[in-house]
């Protein structure tokens, strides 16, 4: 077979890392191209063809016809191969990174090209901004990463034909590298920290660690919003003098940090696949923090015991504010609400708000920096709280404290190296490549029904919705 693949750019980063297993699964046996917007930052064995209209609309801003575009592409993939391709991948298409994207694909569509649409991140899962007003490509293929996403695209109106399950694979690592000693015991949360990321947690998770354990962040982010964020951050924790250090990847490798590492934490409030519930184990690490159920379902379901983590960290809304924190949480969902022309009633958004505060108590993961702040701020100002907090969340007691660490680590990586491995991700792939190239789909996506699935206002996080307020 002959396979295209195509991406806004090949820039270092989680979607650059997918193409490049799926390249490396299929390239052996099979003949592949890839077309891009921006070339590689890093080495980057394929066949690469640059065509800049690909590129987020940012980074290219003449005027073009999608037309001419899609030709530009058909002509690259017949110089390529020598004729057609049998199946087009296209990762991430329905982000309107590119205002012009939907519009190329659906002209590649009439000319006869087989796509397969590959989604890792939803516009309506808390990114108005980058939402296509217009409909998704139709009669198409599709796939997803996770079993939410996957019935989600079901119940939207897409058929089992035409809907295929493609869980990432996961690197196991050699551990070449050698640990730092450490003269305290040092928790890794390894992360880029962009806001849903929710690094708030992991500092407020900081201030019950035992021992004189420290807290390590990993990378820093690279947009401007979740930047002010971060910066932010730091100058809280440098005024507190709290046991937390930032941008420790760009001191060490990921390797030996995580080598280094007593145990490692994810306190994120969204995640697509769900990397980081996976790799620790690969390291022998115990992972503890926030667990997200609608992620973690899939894990569990494979044997791999999550069970120790929480799903939730209770605060008193009193710490911080409630009517201005309402007034907040309020307008952003109104505002979401308008971006994606979805209209909901009001008594529901008051239900939802009186439900995300019952018995006076909040899920610190929905609150914005501000809010965060104010509860840490709290803390650190009166010991007599920790008592309060501990009674409402009794895993701070000792966090990350597991009696059977061992035999969680051992069970937890023998189940990820039996479900998650490259022999099984190669065959899984090349039999969605065979039914793209084989079977015709008749299906449409129904988008309200991924916006009402998405924007679920009993889970409605300011860290995920709103905009960053300095």
């Amino acid at each position: 077979m002959k396979i295209a693949f195509i991406h806004y750019h090949l820039k270092t980063g989680g979607i650059t890392t997918v193409l490049k297993q799926q390249m490396g699964a299929i390239s052996d046996r099979w003949q592949t191209l890839v077309l891009t917007g921006l070339f590689p930052e890093t080495d980057f064995r394929a066949r690469i063809i640059h065509i800049p209209e690909l590129a987020y609309s940012s980074q290219y801003k003449r005027q073009f016809d999608p037309n001419d575009v899609a030709q530009a592409i058909l002509e690259a993939i017949h110089t390529s191969f020598n004729g057609p391709c049998d199946v087009l991948h296209v990762h991430n298409p329905t982000l309107a990174k590119n205002n012009q994207y939907l519009k190329i694909l659906k002209s590649l569509q009439a000319k006869g090209v087989n796509l397969l649409l590959q989604i890792h991140d939803f516009a309506e899962d808390g990114r108005p901004q980058a939402y296509f007003p217009e409909a998704y490509p139709a009669d198409c293929h599709y796939s997803v990463i996770n079993e939410r996403d996957y019935d989600i695209m079901l119940k939207a109106g897409l058929k089992p034909s035409g809907l295929h399950l493609l869980a990432n694979t996961v690197t196991h690592h050699r551990m070449t590298s050698s640990p730092i000693d450490l003269p305290n015991p040092m928790t890794l949360y390894p992360v880029r920290a962009i806001r849903r990321k929710n690094i708030g947690e992991a500092i407020l998770l900081s201030l019950f660690f035992q021992n004189e354990g420290t807290l390590s962040i990993t990378l820093p982010p690279n947009s401007a919003a979740d930047i002010r964020s971060y910066k932010d951050w730091k100058i809280f924790v440098k005024d507190r003098n709290l046991k937390v250090g930032f941008d420790r990847g760009l001191q060490n490798d990921f390797e030996t940090n995580v080598m280094s590492a007593d145990s490692l934490i994810t306190t994120s409030i969204t995640e697509g696949f769900g990397f980081s519930f996976l790799e620790p184990w690969l390291f022998g690490k115990l992972l503890w923090g926030r667990r997200l159920p609608d992620i973690c379902d899939d894990f569990e379901k494979k044997g791999i015991r999550l069970q120790h983590l929480y799903d939730r960290l209770l605060v008193p809304v009193d710490w911080f504010g409630l009517h201005q924190f309402r007034t907040k949480w309020t307008n952003c969902v109104r505002y979401a609400c308008r971006l994606f022309n979805h209209s909901v009633d009001n008594a529901l958004i008051r239900q939802a708000f009186d439900s995300c505060t019952h018995d006076g108590n909040i899920d610190f993961g929905l609150l914005d920096e501000d809010s965060q702040k104010k509860v840490i701020a709290v803390l650190i100002g009166d010991h007599k709280k920790s008592e309060v907090l501990i009674q409402l969340n009794p895993f701070l007691v000792n966090p990350g404290d597991v009696s059977d660490k061992n035999s969680i680590i051992r069970r937890n990586r023998e189940a990820i190296e039996r479900h998650y491995n490259n022999k099984q991700y190669d065959q899984i792939l090349c039999d969605i490549y065979d039914r793209v190239a084989n079977t015709p789909v008749r299906q449409s996506i129904d988008k309200r029904v991924l916006i009402s699935a998405f924007l679920n206002l009993e889970r409605f996080s300011l860290l995920k919705w709103s905009d960053y307020a300095e």
